[in-house]
């Protein structure tokens, strides 16, 4: 096999600014030119431009599409000023995230000559070294410093090299050729029986700090640990033999063994073995990048994760074992336990970062302490859907790279391939796709307990929600505090020291004043019409964060997320329920509290009259009522005759004041003068709404 080795992403610290300059320009150029030879697979130029399979661009699009990506990224860190080519730099923007495996792309492009890129990505390449070479550079390189994109440019094409490579795999045959730069392994032997090893107990601790000294992904970054108890692998990746006893035993026609998205896809592309398998006169071949071969049987199986699932359950059924693929946190322990190492200089003890072959190779030709490819040869699917890391934050230069795969739909696989270079081949590494998609990942799998419901991970995006989050939970603006936990202080202090048992927290939307009482309470209820608000407030208490789009400007976003405990409330949330109800009609069990809290909701209210002459049912003697309102009346919420002020009545101004005092005489007292409480709710970067809310305090006679 093939000795060559490539260059491993570099150290971004240092004091030698020149001797900097020209290892980032090795790195660069190395990973440029090898993204230019594996085009060179292409037969013709007639290959770049049909389609390897329906849902993806052609593959002029990919070869385009990294060098685009520098300039774009380059202009937004200020690091050039001036577009190469403003229609190539639309055109190759944008890629396809296959949303699903039957929503066919129909689009159209009109795409460029071969000859046309090749020239454009030339200029691209003279441009960055310019950049390399003059612009000024302060080290360390970190993510406030504009040399970032550049690394992140060099990164993002050493993920294309990979995902490229995939496509070419998929191009029809007698569009690719061989090239010496991308020659497969060529040993195979009879294939090894698998074994299972026992993983001791062990604690995992990953995610990377702000100043680790090499490149990483967004979804790198964080604080994560988790402590792993004793559970068993298997020795080997599952072999091309291995699977060959789940086809061969009906698996892909037993439906129990599939989960059902794994049976939609099944049905639907009508798989009966693996999609790189061939079944020929000449028996079982195996599709390579560039080349069908007898197929290696002792080579790992490529595979997706419905496949892999399906074996595994098959493999449970067979051995009465609970078998199933590795949790992100298992792997990291398997990682931690096998010894292995992150990549040096050396060449790789694994088929790893093209060290070797341009494929796979034998399941037992590395080993790794007890085990046997704990890395490289292919990805290995794990059933973690990829998840933020606490504190996770999105670089503002790439904020699409991770977050909308916080989705539930996307599954991390570990440990790189033959072809994962630089960032792709680190322990840190977070790689995640969709079930149904094809890379080159096989599997192991191991015997263990069951998997911990994982906790949602998506961003809200509703432009009403998002606007919530942020209102309650989010930033101050313009100097003014806290709405939510103003209200709730202001309650509190009107309480004194009187019994605080219950709170309930009416019109509580996201819940922020609910957490806010219950640091004073000894339970909390918070109730509001609207089951979506509701979900957000439940969603904290249940996870402890919440995470959410808010606009920038026009289609741009920024993406926050916000967590109990860095409001100091966690301790607390346990205190804390929420339920869907109507103010007005609210069923009698709602009684008994030492505090009502109804802030900006009687001038939403169908009935208000209805709601305050029954309120004192809720409160106990003694009790305390804060109402607080804009006392923003309009008819779309409540009819005009049911309106408690801003009218006039025998020709007499009648205030929402009035009206509250007239509603509320009979059982309640007015114990302070009504205050102006400010509140403002960000809609864009620029526009804010600024309100004052009139705030009256009132004690159950």
């Amino acid at each position: 096999m093939s000795s060559s080795q490539y260059l491993r992403t570099p150290l971004l610290t240092g004091s030698d600014i020149d001797s900097k300059r020209r290892e980032i320009a090795s790195y660069f150029n190395a990973t440029f030119e090898r993204y230019e030879s594996l085009f060179e697979t292409l037969i013709d130029d007639k290959s770049f431009y049909q389609n390897p399979i329906p849902l993806r661009h052609p593959l002029i699009f990919y070869y385009g599409h990294t060098a685009t990506f520098f300039i774009n990224k380059m202009i937004l860190a200020g690091l050039v000023e001036q577009r190469i080519n403003p229609q190539f730099e639309s055109m190759f923007a944008i890629g396809v995230d296959e949303m699903s495996w039957d929503d066919l792309n129909d689009a159209h492009y009109d795409w460029p000559p071969v000859a046309d890129v090749r020239a454009y990505r030339q200029q691209v390449k003279e441009l960055v070294n310019e950049v390399i070479s003059q612009a000024p550079l302060t080290l360390p390189i970190d993510w406030e410093n504009p040399w970032w994109t550049i690394m992140m440019g060099i990164e993002h094409e050493q993920i294309h090299i990979e995902t490229s490579s995939v496509l070419i795999r998929q191009q029809s045959l007698e569009l690719v050729q061989t090239h010496p730069a991308w020659r497969p392994w060529t040993e195979t032997a009879t294939s090894p029986e698998n074994d299972l090893i026992t993983i001791s107990a062990g604690k995992v601790d990953l995610g990377k700090s702000d100043d680790d000294a090499i490149y990483g992904w967004d979804n790198e970054y964080g604080d994560h640990q988790a402590d792993i108890e004793t559970f068993k692998a298997s020795k080997f990746l599952v072999s091309n033999q291995e699977f060959l006893t789940f086809v061969d035993a009906g698996g892909y026609r037993d439906d129990s063994y599939w989960l059902q998205d794994g049976l939609q896809w099944r049905d639907f592309t009508k798989a009966e073995y693996p999609n790189f398998w061939i079944k020929s006169d000449q028996g079982w071949q195996c599709r390579l990048m560039t080349e069908v071969v007898a197929m290696p049987w002792d080579w790992p199986v490529e595979v997706n994760y419905h496949e892999a699932k399906a074996f595994c359950n098959w493999k449970a059924k067979q051995t009465d074992l609970s078998v199933r693929l590795p949790t992100e946190d298992e792997w990291l322990r398997i990682y931690d336990f096998s010894g292995v190492e992150e990549l040096t200089t050396a060449q790789a003890s694994a088929n790893l970062h093209g060290d070797y072959s341009a494929s796979p190779c034998p399941v037992n030709h590395f080993a790794h302490g007890d085990l046997y490819d704990v890395i490289g040869n292919v990805w290995q699917w794990t059933e973690t859907a990829i998840y933020p890391f606490d504190s996770f934050k999105v670089h503002p230069f790439y904020d699409d790279f991770t977050m909308p795969t916080f989705d539930g739909r996307h599954n991390l696989f570990k440990g790189g391939s033959w072809a994962s270079c630089g960032n792709e081949s680190r322990k840190s590494a977070r790689y995640a796709f969709r079930k149904h998609f094809f890379q080159h990942a096989g599997f192991r799998y191991v015997v263990a307990g069951a998997i911990e419901q994982q906790a949602e991970s998506n961003y809200e995006t509703d432009k009403m929600l998002s606007e919530y989050a942020e209102f309650h939970y989010g930033d101050s603006y313009f100097e003014v505090a806290n709405f939510s936990q103003t209200l709730a202080q202001m309650a509190i202090k009107a309480l004194g020291d009187k019994p605080a048992i219950k709170a309930l927290d009416l019109g509580c939307a996201v819940g922020r004043a609910s957490f806010e009482l219950a640091k004073h309470f000894e339970h909390v209820t918070g109730i509001d019409f609207s089951a979506r608000l509701i979900n957000l407030g439940v969603q904290l208490a249940e996870q402890g964060s919440i995470r959410y789009s808010i606009t920038d400007e026009g289609e741009l976003m920024f993406y926050r997320e916000r967590r109990l405990v860095d409001l100091g409330l966690d301790k607390v949330c346990h205190k804390v329920e929420f339920l869907q109800g109507d103010a007005c009609n609210l069923k009698p069990i709602f009684s008994g509290y030492d505090v009502v809290l109804a802030a900006n909701l009687i001038d939403r209210l169908y009935d208000p009259v209805l709601f305050l002459s029954s309120v004192h049912e809720r409160i106990n003697s003694g009790g305390i009522l804060l109402i607080a309102s804009p006392y923003t009346w309009l008819e779309e919420h409540t009819k005009k005759e049911d309106w408690l002020g801003g009218v006039k009545k025998d020709g007499e101004n009648v205030t929402t004041l009035d009206g509250l005092k007239a509603t509320l005489a009979p059982h309640f007292d007015l114990i302070a003068e009504p205050q102006q409480i400010p509140f403002v709710i960000r809609e864009t970067s620029r526009k804010f709404q600024h309100t004052l809310s009139d705030v009256t305090l009132w004690v159950k006679r």
